[in-house]
């Protein structure tokens, strides 16, 4: 028996400098999402410019959220200051990190995941 199941994408895509409040307003979104089979986070960080202590500890506490409720987080498009904030911190190891929010598409082989029995 084969069964096939699309694989929901969340996205989020914050702004500007993810700072304490704009970090709390990033962990309440990701606390409200309802954890359904083959989720799928992904944060596009196009947008932020910056990121401080608060906003690393929201990544860390969204990764945290994602994996206990069974789903899998990504980062995408982290802008030259971001990624060194994460590199000097070494938390870029926890992290699935992508150069482009279509990188990631392909790796989640089309949309789609396959469990057979």
């Amino acid at each position: 028996m084969t069964l096939t199941q699309e694989v929901q994408v969340i996205l989020f895509k914050p702004e500007g400098y993810i700072d304490l409040e704009r970090g709390i307003t990033l962990s309440n979104k990701m606390a409200e999402i309802v954890p359904q089979p083959n989720q799928l986070w992904i944060i596009d960080l196009l947008g932020v410019e910056f990121m401080d202590s608060s906003g690393l500890i929201s990544l860390a506490q969204g990764l945290k959220i994602a994996h206990k409720i069974g789903c899998r987080l990504m980062m995408c498009n982290l802008q030259a200051p971001v990624r060194l904030i994460l590199e000097l911190t070494q938390l870029d190891s926890m992290f699935e990190i992508f150069q482009t929010y279509e990188d990631i598409l392909m790796t989640i082989d089309h949309k789609t995941m396959v469990f057979a029995n």
